[in-house]
């Protein structure tokens, strides 16, 4: 890390804030231009941590533009970020982190343990409350150290904080922010991440450059120009045109186009994602979907393998379970046999030897072979559906709002462990959850203070094998997102962090011309 001296510090908070501060010795000056055709409309909040859903996509701008204190990094599912260290006390009952000395944001404002006691404390995304429940409070001990000090031992505190289970980690700065308020940081959001934010083009694309006082290293690639490309033919005809250098998500057919394509490279993401379908009314008496028998019947209708194979080439392997495999915790357990006759048969059983009207399905964009796939599978057993598209951003509101209802096919791909996914979709307190059961509550709370971990693990598995038995969700199959690299690329440097499907951006390398 450069270090700067005081007599230099308006001049080098200027240069800073145009992005222009020389790279640290040794490491070449940034150059080149990268375009990532991205599957989905970037959205303006994706740029403030605060209110980040429980999903990986934002994490694909928001560690561009950011930092946290601890983050996974290249082959560490959890590393020492803007911290350089942290520690554990022996009751578990106090976190200490050290910060690095030198750091900045991208307008030149020194980052401080102020700052990080501020951005956890607005922080009001995915895990928002099970992380205030337990934390009882952030104490600066001077502008390097913060102690993090739990009301009881809690041992997934830093599965929360310092992985993409949350948002809750990464540090914005106070002063900036207090001062141009949310909706104006929004607008122009300062960070301390490899890349600080130049223009945003509504629907159109998001174009960021190198920040070359990074405390890890300066970026390879100068610009990047995020645009949005919610079609899928349309990002791989730029990808062969050499319009764009990484087009992310593709779906089915047009992952195929490329894997013929010599001149491109398709690649599966290895990070923790997973599909399902969400039964909203199943705790409604007065919803058909109340019948576990129904439920059921969606289980045995639906041909996981060949859904895989359609729309994901055969990298998506079938589910049983929401808690996608590669995650700890997770219960390894074969899928449901696909059953058509078995479905019928549980449709009877219920009242419906016709079958019946099941209303709307609303897929989760932009993956909609997988959606046609699950609808065809449904309509041919007697569940009734019709496809309903939505754009994402509205999908994810009325997820979040629960105004989803009857069923739908969702997905998240936020890493973390069997803990946090139950937190968010089968805890009853959950920010996504529709509803729950006290048994399962209470097994979760159990868990949650279980410092021996094959105990928790056992705790989970309990969990799941509940979500199973009670038919609280139908898995379709963990999810691998299809991605192509175009011919300029000299370095993707995606895989290369654990559980995230993006690039680790100051790794990326392009050609010399």
């Amino acid at each position: 890390m450069r270090r700067h001296r005081p007599v230099a510090g308006s001049l080098v908070a200027a240069l800073l804030t145009l992005g222009l501060v020389a790279p640290a010795a040794g490491q070449p000056a940034p150059a080149g231009e990268a375009v990532m055709a991205w599957h989905v409309t970037i959205s303006p909040t994706w740029f403030d941590p605060s209110t980040a859903p429980p999903q990986i996509t934002p994490f694909g701008i928001l560690y561009a533009l950011h930092d946290a204190l601890v983050k996974p990094l290249p082959n560490q599912k959890m590393g020492a970020s803007l911290a350089e260290s942290w520690t554990e006390s022996p009751d578990g009952l106090v976190y200490e982190f050290k910060l690095r000395r030198g750091l900045r944001f991208h307008n030149g404002d020194p980052l401080t343990t102020e700052d990080v006691k501020f951005s956890f404390e607005r922080y009001k995304g995915t895990g928002a409350k099970e992380l205030q429940s337990r934390v009882q409070q952030v104490e600066i001990v001077d502008p390097l150290t913060v102690r993090f000090h739990l009301k009881e031992p809690w041992p997934d505190f830093m599965t929360f904080y310092g992985t993409t289970a949350t948002a809750a980690g990464i540090v914005v700065p106070k002063k900036y922010l207090t001062q141009v308020g949310e909706d104006a940081f929004r607008r122009h959001p300062i960070g301390a991440g490899p890349y600080r934010y130049v223009s945003h083009t509504p629907g159109v694309d998001v174009v960021l450059e190198a920040y070359t006082g990074h405390w890890r290293r300066v970026p390879s690639v100068k610009r990047l120009i995020m645009k949005s490309v919610s079609d899928g033919n349309t990002r791989v005809a730029m990808l062969k045109n050499g319009e764009a250098d990484i087009a992310y998500a593709l779906d089915g057919q047009d992952a195929e186009n490329v894997r013929r394509d010599p001149r491109l490279t398709l690649l599966s993401s290895r990070h923790a994602s997973i599909f399902w379908i969400e039964f909203a009314e199943q705790w409604d008496p007065k919803s058909p979907w109340h019948d576990k028998r129904l439920r059921l019947a969606v289980n045995h209708a639906i041909d996981r393998k060949a859904i895989n194979d359609a729309a994901c080439l055969g990298f998506c392997p079938p589910a049983g379970v929401i808690v996608p495999r590669v995650m700890d915790f997770a219960l390894q357990v074969e899928p449901p046999a696909y059953d058509p006759a078995k479905a019928r048969q549980l449709l009877a059983e219920a009242g419906y030897p016709r079958g019946f009207d099941a209303g709307d399905l609303v897929p989760i964009p932009p993956f909609f072979t997988a959606g046609e796939s699950v609808v065809n599978y449904l309509n041919a057993v007697g569940l009734r559906v019709r496809m309903r598209p939505m754009e994402r951003a509205t999908f994810y509101a009325a997820w979040r709002e629960k105004k989803l209802r009857g069923i739908f096919l969702t997905a998240a791909g936020n890493s973390g462990n069997a803990a946090s996914r139950v937190e968010a979709f089968m805890y009853s307190q959950g920010a996504y959850a529709y509803g729950g059961y006290p048994d399962l509550d209470d097994l979760f709370l159990q868990q949650a203070r279980e410092r021996d971990p094959r105990r928790r693990e056992t705790l989970l598995h309990r969990i799941q094998q509940l979500s199973i038995e009670r038919v609280m969700f139908a898995p379709v199959m963990d999810f691998r997102a299809l991605m192509g690299v175009g011919p300029r690329v000299a370095d993707h440097a995606i895989n290369v962090v654990p559980m995230t499907p993006f690039p680790s951006y100051e790794d990326m390398r392009l050609k010399d011309r």
